[in-house]
């Protein structure tokens, strides 16, 4: 069933909203959801929904058990009838929030409907629930039902939670009371954040121009605001570090009535990904810090001529980067090159995007922080939010949601609630589409030093997404684990971000005193926790892939489309198996991290 967070795809690089700029950029037209927030058609879709789940739940409950295979379909079909009515609903209700989370009506207009929502499918939770009750021999019975076996994928993201199910009664409970426990906290910290001003140099910017000053060419602009968001953390840290320990502990509640074995036990179920994978890439990863990302910055300090790196050198441009203003229409000429010179329908899938209003780029106050690519429903599209301020990695950025993009509308045909894709796999078209456009950019470097600056702009990116990810989710590893024993001081969280980040970013860096309170801008802990790891898994796939395509793989291309087209209904063995890759071998997470250290090779020798 629709959750309001369930859908939202962060590209890690992204910095946020707020800068000023002279161009005009593109602002989403939603109007393809619904005219308005108080429409007929809106109000008409609620009470459709109601009127369904009624049919639904006295048509179903209770009789789950001695249906036929047929029968069960018949109802998964109505399931996701509901499940799409209020998918739709949902998405627009998120989409107006995240233009402006500080406008109270926006916030109102998002409540309410998260409470409509809730409200309505808590009368479909009993499905999930019987389904889970059928014995494993009777579902393989009934499963030789071809109507019934289109819908296996389905059935088994639902089954592979069925150890940790608990009685009708208490998930009834954990349901209705999300809107006012999880969904509550994870409110309040949104408009926190998007509310916050910075100063810098006694000028009050956003959070999200603030974050931008960190990419600036000048040291003092870096530091200036490196420590005016360090005060504005601070100010709000009993707030954020309330918030966390809240949220800890209400998991770790949930996860003891559950007896989930670990802290990330339930993100994996629903990932779909053995515990043993995770743990062999997050030990490939961390095992690799010294080769990759304590390499790099050493060489980094070296160009910068520091001795050593502050916090706020992290995302410095070099010396010669001028990192010079990409205009808007020329940022969608290079992203739709790149995919265009892969696969010319892709090609024609991202003009799509780039000439219908589905983008919202624009820099406005209240606006979401970061990127994402929400797919809402099959019957419309996806939309993506973006805060472009013309650098690089904006372009990547739009490279990144676009890739998303793509995938949702070629997933589309599995259906609502089999189009979506694990995390893990979720990260591989956007990631493919960011490498896609670094490769072209590459092939047009002019001079040996362009492309050292191209490359050492490349290896800062993938080092964000893996080894930064990584130290995130062993940072949750740390909180979590420590908060199912006392609540934790915001000194106590501060030092776990330290130790995470130092052992991840190397000697290279000292950290002043305010960066122990920089965990707090991470929207990934309070919404998602663990989501973190799925940003390594995809870029590390995707770096093995890529080796995979460069080296002329057979049909390499028509095999990529039909991946993707697959969305929910394969796991990653199905999925890379024709590619001649196992994300269960150790081995294949070395292939992904060797294309970041052989970067590393040529930068060293440049």
């Amino acid at each position: 069933m629709f959750s309001l967070d369930h859908f939202m795809y962060t590209a890690p690089n992204q910095t946020g909203s707020g800068s000023k700029s002279d161009e005009q950029l593109p602002s989403w037209d939603l109007s393809d959801l619904y005219p308005s927030p108080d429409s007929p058609e809106l109000k008409n879709d609620l009470d459709r929904a109601r009127s369904k789940v009624e049919i639904f739940a006295t048509n179903w409950q209770g009789n789950l058990e001695n249906a036929s295979g047929q029968e069960i379909a018949m109802a998964i079909d109505l399931y996701q009838e509901v499940s799409e009515i209020l998918g739709r609903i949902g998405s627009y209700a998120q989409l107006i929030f995240a233009t402006d989370s500080t406008d109270a009506k926006n916030a109102q207009f998002y409540q309410y409907i998260n409470e409509q929502i809730t409200s309505i499918s808590t009368k479909t939770l009993f499905f999930t629930l019987e389904l889970n009750r059928i014995s494993e021999e009777s579902m393989q019975e009934k499963l030789e039902n071809s109507a019934l076996l289109a819908w296996k994928p389905f059935l088994d993201s639902i089954r592979v939670f069925r150890p940790y199910q608990l009685s009708d009664e208490v998930e009834k409970v954990l349901h209705e009371k999300s809107v006012t426990g999880r969904t509550a906290w994870s409110r309040l910290y949104d408009e926190t954040l998007a509310s916050m001003q910075v100063t810098v140099q006694d000028e009050q910017v956003t959070l999200g121009e603030a974050l931008n000053k960190l990419s600036s060419n000048e040291r003092l602009v870096r530091e200036n605001a490196a420590k005016g968001l360090g005060e504005s953390f601070n100010s709000n840290l009993r707030l954020f570090s309330l918030i966390t320990n809240t949220l800890a502990k209400d998991k770790h509640i949930t996860d003891e009535w559950r007896k989930f074995p670990r802290v990330d036990s339930e993100r994996n179920c629903d990932n779909m990904i053995e515990d043993e994978v995770v743990d062999a890439l997050v030990n490939a990863v961390t095992e690799d810090y010294q080769r990759l990302s304590h390499r790099y910055f050493r060489l980094k300090a070296k160009w910068l001529g520091l001795e050593k790196l502050q916090h706020w050198d992290r995302n410095a441009p070099l010396p010669d980067d001028n990192d010079q203003i990409i205009p808007w229409e020329k940022a969608k000429e290079i992203v739709h090159t790149a995919y265009h010179e892969f696969n010319p329908e892709m090609g024609d899938m991202i003009k799509e995007f780039l000439d219908k209003p589905w983008i919202d780029a624009t820099l406005r106050p209240g606006k979401s922080s970061g990127a994402f690519a929400h797919p809402t429903v099959p019957e419309v599209h996806p939309y993506i939010l973006l805060n472009y301020h013309g650098r690089n990695r904006d372009v990547m950025t739009l490279a990144h949601e676009l890739g998303h993009g793509i995938h949702q509308i070629l997933a589309a045909d599995q259906g609502y609630i089999q189009s979506n894709t694990p995390l893990t796999l979720a990260e591989t078209a956007s990631v493919f589409g960011e490498m896609l456009t670094f490769q072209s950019l590459l092939r047009n470097q002019k001079t040996p030093e362009q492309r050292r600056i191209m490359l050492s702009r490349k290896v800062e990116d993938m080092l964000n997404t893996v080894v930064r990810q990584i130290a995130f989710y062993q940072f949750e590893r740390k909180v979590h684990e420590a908060r199912q024993t006392n609540e934790l001081l915001p000194e106590q969280i501060g030092q776990f971000w330290i130790e995470t980040q130092q052992a991840s970013l190397g000697p290279a860096f000292e950290f002043t005193p305010e960066y122990q309170s920089y965990w707090t801008y991470i929207p990934h802990f309070i919404h998602s926790p663990f989501y973190v790891y799925a940003y390594a898994f995809g870029d590390c796939l995707v770096n093995a892939l890529y080796k995979v395509y460069q080296d002329g793989h057979e049909n390499f291309q028509e095999k990529y489309i039909e991946m993707l087209k697959a969305g929910g209904t394969k796991k990653h063995k199905e999925l890379l198996a024709p590619f001649g890759l196992d994300a269960s071998d150790p081995a294949f997470w070395r292939k992904g991290l060797d294309v970041i250290s052989q970067f590393i090779d040529e930068l060293e020798q440049a």
